[in-house]
């Protein structure tokens, strides 16, 4: 384990400084954007399925663990990107315009 970690010291600290600074991007973004932001994040961990998708298919066949772990991935991606564009969906139809309803000319009563 300390092999590795000492093999990877260098990894490591670039993801602790990517939290740092994840933590500190999102933390000074207001909460009335914090939706839209979110909503297009999700759309594009696309990329994350399509990762998913390679690393699968490079896996060794009796590899049983590397499957599972793409396969959730896969799953949790594509539920995520869905989720993404659904809610960017929601969010459009907040700002389109909603025709009245059509109602009789006036003098006309309806029957």
């Amino acid at each position: 384990m300390l092999q590795w970690i000492s093999a990877n010291q260098q990894i490591i600290y670039i993801v602790i400084l990517m939290i740092f600074v994840g933590i500190e991007v999102i933390g000074r973004v207001p909460s009335v954007l914090h939706t839209p932001l979110m909503s297009g994040a999700n759309a594009i961990h696309g990329v994350v399925v399509i990762g998913a998708i390679i690393v699968m298919s490079k896996a060794a066949a009796d590899n049983y663990l590397a499957l599972i772990l793409g396969f959730l991935a896969v799953v949790l991606g594509t539920i995520n990107v869905v989720g993404g564009f659904v809610v960017t969906d929601r969010m459009l139809e907040m700002f389109k315009k909603k025709t009245p309803p059509l109602s009789p000319p006036k003098g006309e009563e309806t029957k």
